[in-house]
């Protein structure tokens, strides 16, 4: 077991993360003048690995595995884990994206009994053909809400048009067909592949002992036999499939997706990501120029949003809202960008940008919650967020510039969802 305290010298706290000899890595926030906690039990396995080699042996999988695995994982022989923290008075829920998937609670008592059932309930999975049946039923339900849903349709016809290859254009649900072929074998050797705990991970925050944590889960958490995992991603060539996709659904005002795809040749680091997000802030946010541009010619309301979209294999920025004039938006966002790259940055609004940033951040320490998903991405992208104020106070306009630079207007795709007529 190996233990390392990663320390934020300006608040005066700090998280430890432990290493089991069977690989899992442990992420402990202690709050203990809270009330409540947050935990999270969580594997690095989500839509977009549905290719990978395992001990030298290269498998391709049906899309929406991780997703399908998320629901089974709830039911047991003896009743569903959703019943169990009914009656301990826990908040419990799960979720799958394109690269993690995470079972969770929130509560205020009981910490033992919920983390037991946690950790039961996550190691102890149950699939039998007539159970996997009876789920690609009700997912295939899922996945047909989501076709007709137009914030998730503009997002997605977005993907499709930005990416070629990647799996990240495909439904986190996958598609009726595909988990159609989806049966108990698969799902097994999905689950024994990754949520091996080498790949897996804790998250607790709150009102807990770090020592007492550590000792619950050492006494239940199996030893597994390691295993060589590679995620195998198609290759992504430059540039875009369309710029341009359409289509017509059931809504009040047009929705729309301006994304720019981003090709990173390494990982996304910690300052690289505070960095990207203090550009679009400069770029978009409420006290922008472009923002107020955008409201005083009526372009846009306040569903109006921007984000810096990552992760393993794939990168872009992402603007969305609503607005009749959708295709005015994106020029007026694309003329703001190469405005920045060629005139700076107003020294004021960064320093705004930067405070906002700082307060932000100084805010989530005061939630269990908000700590928890920051211990996830700590996990999944191997951030250090003890610098994470550090990095904030010190970002520069070189810093901003470069990340404005990533934006190459011929990578650019924009979706709208227009009115049915």
């Amino acid at each position: 077991m190996e233990t390392k305290i990663f320390t934020n010298k300006i608040l005066g706290e700090d998280y430890t993360v432990t290493t089991l000899k069977n690989g899992l890595k442990i992420y402990i926030y202690e709050k203990l003048q809270f009330n409540s906690l947050y935990a999270v039990y969580g594997t690095k396995y989500g839509s977009i690995d549905s290719t990978f080699n395992v001990n030298g042996k290269e498998y391709t999988v049906p899309d929406g595995i991780a997703h399908f695995l998320e629901h089974k994982l709830f039911e047991s022989e003896d009743g569903d884990a959703f019943s169990k923290y009914a009656k301990t008075g826990a908040y419990a829920n799960a979720f799958t994206s394109f690269d993690r998937t995470c079972y969770l609670f929130s509560a205020t008592t009981n910490f033992d009994e919920n983390l037991n059932i946690l950790l039961d309930f996550v190691q102890n999975p149950y699939f039998t053909a007539e159970t996997v049946k009876k789920e690609q039923g009700i997912i295939g339900q899922e996945i047909k809400m989501y076709e007709d849903s137009p914030s998730w349709r503009v997002m997605f016809n977005m993907l499709r048009a930005m990416y070629f290859n990647n799996p990240v254009k495909i439904d986190i649900a996958g598609t009726v067909e595909s988990i159609a072929k989806i049966d108990d074998k698969i799902l097994y050797d999905c689950y024994n592949t990754f949520y091996n705990p080498g790949n897996m991970f804790a998250c607790i925050a709150g009102n807990i002992k770090t020592n007492d944590v550590l000792e619950k889960i050492q006494n239940s958490v199996k030893n597994k036999e390691p295993i060589n995992l590679t995620r195998i991603y198609p290759n992504e060539p430059n540039g875009v499939v369309n710029d341009y996709t359409e289509q017509s659904l059931d809504v009040a005002i047009p929705l729309f997706c301006y994304g720019y795809k981003i090709n990173l040749q390494n990982k996304v680091s910690l300052y690289d990501f505070i960095a990207m997000n203090a550009f679009l802030k400069i770029l978009a946010d409420d006290a922008s120029p472009l923002y107020k541009r955008l409201t005083e010619l009526k372009l846009i309301n306040d569903e109006f949003d921007a984000e810096y979209f990552c992760g393993n294999s794939y990168s872009a920025v992402i603007f969305d809202g609503e607005s009749f004039n959708p295709s005015q938006v994106a020029k007026e966002i694309s003329r703001e960008v190469e405005s920045i790259i060629k005139n700076g940055v107003d020294s004021l609004l960064l320093e705004s940008v930067k405070y906002d940033m700082y307060g932000q951040a100084v805010k989530r320490y005061n939630n269990v919650e908000s700590i928890g998903h920051m211990l996830i991405d700590a996990a999944v992208f191997n951030f250090d967020y003890s610098n994470e104020l550090e990095i904030i106070k010190n970002l520069t306009e070189t810093d901003i510039l470069n990340a404005a630079a990533l934006l190459n207007k011929e990578n650019s795709v924009l979706s709208v969802v227009n009115k049915k007529v």
